[in-house]
């Protein structure tokens, strides 16, 4: 005679492939497929090797590309960043810049050189072992002509400006006979503006264009003072530049 118990375990037994194919019908839920790492090229890798200051670490990412490929454009101008000198592919004429929030190695090369891959030549050409690191204020030498000023905006005339007794105006009785003319509206909005652009220019190191720019902003606004402190600071950082040549 087989016990209650028995029988029990008998029955349980036999249903349990039963229950195993039920699962994997088509009620059950599926099961979530696994995350796959995004791939990183090889000439990514050697960007952000190279942009922490890694250049054994980049060349290992650079060979088997090169083994492919002798000619690879991309490949080989990271490899000349590293084995080549700075100066001699990028030439000894440059001009000061200032570095500034937001700014970054590779987007500094597009932007002057034309080709975001010599970052690392900018950064040897400036003595910069780490591009990642950058900070705004870091003055860099920038290979090539410095680019010019853009044209300060035409002022509109105003109707005050075209004001036949306006446009001259007198000395009031009593003032200094060699006291400066006051300045229309439309002259002093554009003495800001060429002010502005003389300030740009001194923070990034073009000392003549910004005593250009001020000077013109002190002859449309000779009474504002604080184009006057500009213009006498620009004139004097202007010689110290000279004497050091």
């Amino acid at each position: 005679m087989i016990s209650v118990s028995a029988r029990r375990l008998i029955i349980l037994g036999a249903l349990a492939p039963l229950l195993a194919l039920s699962a994997c019908g088509p009620g059950a839920a599926p099961h979530a497929p696994a995350s796959v790492a995004p791939q990183v090229s090889p000439l990514d890798a050697a960007i952000e090797l190279l942009n922490q200051g890694d250049e054994k670490g980049a060349q290992k990412q650079l060979k088997p590309l090169l083994k492919v490929n002798p000619n690879d454009p991309q490949a080989n101008v990271l490899l000349e960043s590293i084995k080549r000198d700075p100066v001699e592919l990028l030439g000894d004429k440059s001009f000061a810049y200032t570095v500034q929030p937001g700014d970054t190695m590779v987007g500094l090369s597009q932007r002057f050189l034309g080709n975001r891959l010599k970052f690392y030549q900018l950064a040897r050409y400036n003595r910069v072992g780490r591009p990642a690191a950058l900070s705004a204020g870091t003055v860099l030498r920038i290979p090539g002509e410095a680019p010019r000023p853009a044209p300060p905006p035409k002022s509109v005339p105003t109707a005050e400006d075209k004001a036949p007794s306006r446009s001259k105006p007198k000395p009031q009785p009593g003032s200094p006979a060699g006291a400066p003319a006051k300045a229309s509206a439309a002259d002093r909005a554009t003495a800001l503006k060429l002010r502005g652009l003389g300030l740009v220019a001194l923070n990034q190191g073009r000392v003549t264009d910004a005593v250009v720019l001020l000077g013109r902003a002190a002859t449309l606004d000779p009474s504002n003072p604080l184009i006057a402190r500009d213009l006498a600071r620009a004139r004097r950082i202007a010689q110290t530049v000279a004497k050091r040549r």
